[in-house]
């Protein structure tokens, strides 16, 4: 049971006269009311600007109350006026700061905004609701960086800009594909890109790429997608507009949140106001380094937890957001993720919560009560990557061995844990083994993926650690792997552009690498025209049978089972017994790793073939009548029995 403290957190709700972290500037075109939080300053002031390069000032005292908020009210019409808070500790002032919660920023969000929200919203904003989500089974995830995806592609004019995704050939991809949600890199405002250089920053020009993991303001979109880095409701309005657009098309929007650690620390608001209270720190007193970028936030400390939960409150109120993915979610405390989960609840429950549940480095927390992924039971409806079935179908992506989906038999029992979600299934042949893996306490805490940003792409994958096999068996390899994704328990996560056999020419940490090397082909649409058929159409069967996404851990218990077989290259998976559940009566996938077909009895009836030699429909490749079935090297064969 939550304490009534934490309670008061995670409901986005605060004591009576306490402002809450988000309240940092509240606009009305009579008076502006400032309040920032911070427990060291001796003295805190406000410095107001006509422009965002202006050098006179004018300054405001803030006065401390009771819980620690120094706040002040300004009379008259502030809009498009700019401000910096200052605080004084330890004998000397520290450098101008945006704020904590800077909603609006100049150009390289060094100085925030002053404006009126209401006024950054697109027509019929207020009219604009999430697309319908009967079901979080449904749910097919779509990562995407914003220029990956756009800045290749002859038919998007705002190419890079949060505006490609209001064009009709952005979107239409996604909806031919099938996707429910899609997730976007960082794009709140991070540090690693000048906004000056990106308004015409186009393929042929200076490099204008990075992945964003790097915050400086956690709530205000990066510039560098806007069409006028220079207007700061601009910003605003196109990322308004973006999420609009996307949600228009039935497609829910994800947004990739990087609260465990900032740029760099003196650099970044929560270092300028509060030093070092923002971060954990070593027993010497140097900052703690579990992100492996020189900090790690404090997720654990009362009000870094409350800036957290604010913010996505904030971004899922004012900016419609459905979902946040959490960087290197291990370094925050379960405490903290329970408290975001229960915030969002009041706002819409189906909106999405997961993360990566490890660390970069060994976080200055104790590990029982991180976000790793072995406590994800513990955090009921958040999700965790798995890198279980990750690893077991393509390899880790520490060394350059093969996986199971490449020849390697080595993971099959792991893939088979990750098929049912990692929930401890007990298979009574003992095929997932002793103790089978434990982790989600339900299967949609179960994030099913091979890969994404991180790392090598699948075909880069797959040809460095089967560099001699022919293109055409790599493509044989590349299908397998993501069927056994679309067929497992749990949440489906795909890598953008894999679907268009995607290679970052071997690069496996691309965060910095030009778009040369991150675009996604739109070219290979047409050359490699049967792998994108084969992702829709799996992506359909998934949709089409239930028994794929259970959705329960009891019903995954009662209606999968694995059957033994002799050799290690295949795995026979049943979902049985679905009457009154799925439009089949059973489903039974065969996955064969290896390089010689197999022929597998089966329960005699009467079957529609979903899937088999490389090929797939939602709609039958064929009806059969049969007590034997076949699976074709590196491939699945999928049967429904009607």
């Amino acid at each position: 049971m939550l304490s009534v403290a934490l309670l008061a957190v995670g409901c986005c709700k605060q004591q009576s006269n306490q402002p809450k972290m988000e309240d940092e500037c509240l606009y009305s075109p009579s008076k502006t009311q400032f309040a920032f939080w911070s427990n060291v300053a001796e003295q805190m002031e406000l410095r107001l600007y006509a422009a965002p390069d202006a050098q006179d000032f004018q300054t405001v005292a803030l006065t401390k109350n009771e819980n620690d908020f120094w706040t002040a009210s300004v009379s008259g019409d502030l809009a498009g006026k700019y401000y910096t808070v200052r605080s004084f500790q330890n004998g000397e002032w520290a450098a101008e700061s945006p704020g904590i919660f800077a909603k609006a920023v100049s150009v390289n969000g060094q100085r925030a905004a002053i404006l009126d929200l209401n006024a950054t919203n697109p027509e019929d904003f207020d009219k604009d609701v999430r697309p319908a989500m009967p079901d979080p089974t449904d749910i097919v995830v779509y990562e995407t960086h914003l220029r990956d995806y756009t800045m290749a592609n002859p038919a998007i004019e705002n190419k890079g800009k949060f505006l490609a995704f209001t064009e009709q050939p952005a979107i239409d991809h996604l909806k031919e594909l099938g996707i429910t949600h899609l997730q976007i890199l960082p794009f709140f405002d991070f540090g690693s890109i000048d906004e000056t250089k990106t308004v015409n920053c186009q393929l042929s020009t200076i490099n204008c790429y990075n992945w964003g993991y790097d915050p400086v303001n956690y709530n205000v979109p990066e510039g560098g997608y806007s069409t006028n880095p220079y207007d700061p409701a601009c910003r605003i309005r196109e990322a308004k507009q973006m999420i609009q657009a996307l949600h228009k098309a039935g497609i829910r929007v994800i947004m990739d949140v990087v609260y465990n650690h900032t740029y760099d620390v003196m650099g970044c608001a929560l270092g300028r106001v509060v030093p070092k209270y923002f971060y954990r720190l070593n027993e010497d007193g140097t900052y703690a380094n579990g992100s492996g970028c020189g900090n790690e936030t404090a997720s654990d400390h009362e009000m870094y937890r409350r800036f957290m939960v604010e913010s996505v409150c904030y971004w899922a109120r004012e900016y419609h957001i459905d979902g946040f993915r959490f960087d290197l979610m291990g370094i925050h405390d379960q405490e903290t993720m329970n408290a975001i989960r229960a915030a969002l609840d009041e706002i819409d429950p189906t909106i999405l919560t997961y993360g990566e549940d490890w660390a970069a480095m060994a976080p200055a927390y104790p590990y029982e009560q991180l976000a790793m992924k072995q406590w994800t039971y513990k955090m009921p409806r958040v999700g965790a990557f798995s890198d279980d079935i990750r690893n077991a179908l393509i390899g880790s992506p520490f060394d350059h061995e093969r996986g199971f989906a490449s020849g390697n038999p080595a993971g099959k029992q792991a893939l088979m844990n990750g098929l049912v979600g990692c929930i401890g299934f007990e298979d009574p042949n003992g095929l997932l083994g002793q103790e089978p893996l434990l982790w989600a306490g339900e299967p949609m805490q179960h994030v099913s993926y091979i890969t994404c940003h991180d790392n090598y792409c699948l075909r880069d994958r797959i040809e460095v650690s089967a560099p001699e096999e022919t293109e055409a068996t790599k493509l044989r390899m590349n299908k397998l792997a993501q069927t056994a994704v679309l067929v497992s328990q749990g949440m489906s996560f795909l890598y953008g552009g894999e679907e268009l056999y995607r290679t970052k020419k071997g690069i496996d940490n691309s965060y910095q690498s030009p778009d040369s090397i991150n675009i996604i082909p739109w070219e290979n649409k047409e050359k490699y025209a049967d792998l994108f058929e084969y992702y829709q159409n799996m992506i359909a069967i998934r949709r089409a049978h239930k028994g794929f996404r259970l959705g329960s851990s009891e019903l995954v218990k009662e209606h999968a089972e694995f059957v033994p077989t002799e050799n290690e290259s295949l795995i026979v998976y049943r979902i049985n017994n679905l009457e009154g559940i799925d439009t089949a009566k059973s489903l039974i996938v065969l996955l064969n790793g290896g390089n010689q077909a197999q022929q597998i009895e089966i329960p005699k009836g009467k079957y529609i073939l979903l899937a088999f030699n490389g090929e797939a429909d939602v709609n039958g490749l064929s009806e059969l009548e049969e007590s034997q079935a076949i699976v074709a090297p590196y491939s699945a064969t999928i049967l429904a029995e009607k």
